[in-house]
């Protein structure tokens, strides 16, 4: 079997893709090649655009996907992507349908008419934990529902990739699907890192200097000590655990929010583009372009890659041993 073909969508600044094509180190470990080659990216934001472009020489089709024809795009073998998920409805119908809110909502619907017309081997999705829960946990199932009509073998789990010796606890629902007629039945990978102890911690990817500008004002800590215990704010982190989920908006991150930050001696400061792409398991190769406004947001959407590594390592497995069984 050769190169698997991949088609990403919402590829952002292409964490997904870095993991699904491994043949990267991360803290001295190196994730082997999957034997995997990006032949389609998708994404809407611009800046993400750039830095994909940048690392993986790609350059993506930034347009809406609601109106990019499925014949646009070329053959493959794998559909990647993390749908927009906070736009979903249960409607009141019997039975019970997935509804919209608004137009984010749509573009699930987007990956399952995708899935329907080029019908890859395989289809790898992620999302947040919350959306086992959207609509008193009646949203999911119906997502599945829809999955499976699109001719697809579905199995999900909840991953957290500290267990993966990412150090972040960071927790996403991963969904993989195969085509029907491969009767392949996706099993999860075991979980490399199950004592907590054996953790990754933040300590390992924190830079023991940074620029001042980093740092908070005095004046902002005074103002956050004063309503530290009723508010729950100034959420510095312990740096011999992994760190809390790191988010999209780290470029505003405040000591008034509940967002991690670091204490250094009697000061707080955030934390640097290139400790976030840490955090997420970035390799030091990849680069950073744009402002960093627009790196904090796309490193914070990105899924943390070492995890990703081994969804895809475990699903080119399953594949080979049914091409060559």
């Amino acid at each position: 079997m050769g190169k698997l073909k991949v088609a990403s969508l919402f590829c952002g600044c292409g964490g997904t893709d870095v993991g699904l094509k491994g043949d990267f180190t991360f803290l001295g470990k190196h994730y082997e090649s999957n034997d995997m080659e990006i032949v389609y990216a998708n994404d809407i934001d611009d800046n993400a655009c750039k830095i994909f472009e940048k690392n993986f020489g790609i350059k993506p089709d930034n347009r809406d996907i609601r109106n990019i024809p499925s014949g646009d795009l070329p053959d493959f073998d794998i559909l990647t992507g993390g749908f927009p998920c906070q736009s979903f409805s249960v409607i009141a119908q019997n039975p019970k349908r997935l509804g919209i809110k608004d137009d984010r909502g749509k573009l699930f619907f987007e990956m399952c008419r995708i899935l329907k017309e080029k019908q890859p081997m395989c289809f790898i999705a992620e999302n947040v934990k919350g959306l086992l829960s959207a609509n008193n946990n009646e949203t999911f199932p119906l997502i599945l529902e829809e999955f499976e009509k699109c001719g697809y073998i579905v199995k999900h789990d909840i991953l957290n990739s500290a267990n993966y010796g990412v150090p972040q606890k960071r927790e996403r629902v991963i969904i993989v699907g195969f085509r029907e007629d491969l009767n392949i039945h996706f099993e999860f990978p075991n979980v490399p890192i199950t004592d907590e102890a054996l953790f990754t911690p933040l300590k390992k990817v924190i830079d023991d200097k940074v620029d001042e500008k980093y740092f908070f004002s005095e004046k902002a800590v005074k103002g956050m000590l004063k309503n530290r215990d009723s508010m729950n704010k100034g959420r510095a982190q312990d740096i011999t655990k992994p760190c809390n989920t790191v988010g999209a908006h780290l470029a505003k991150v405040s000591l008034n929010s509940t967002d991690p930050v670091l204490m250094e001696g009697e000061r707080y400061r955030r934390f640097t583009p290139r400790e976030v792409a840490r955090i997420q398991s970035f390799p030091e190769s990849f680069k950073l372009v744009q402002s960093e406004s627009a790196q904090y947001r796309a490193l914070g959407n990105a899924i943390p890659l070492v995890m990703f590594w081994h969804i895809a390592n475990a699903a080119k497995k399953q594949l080979e041993g049914k091409t060559n069984g």
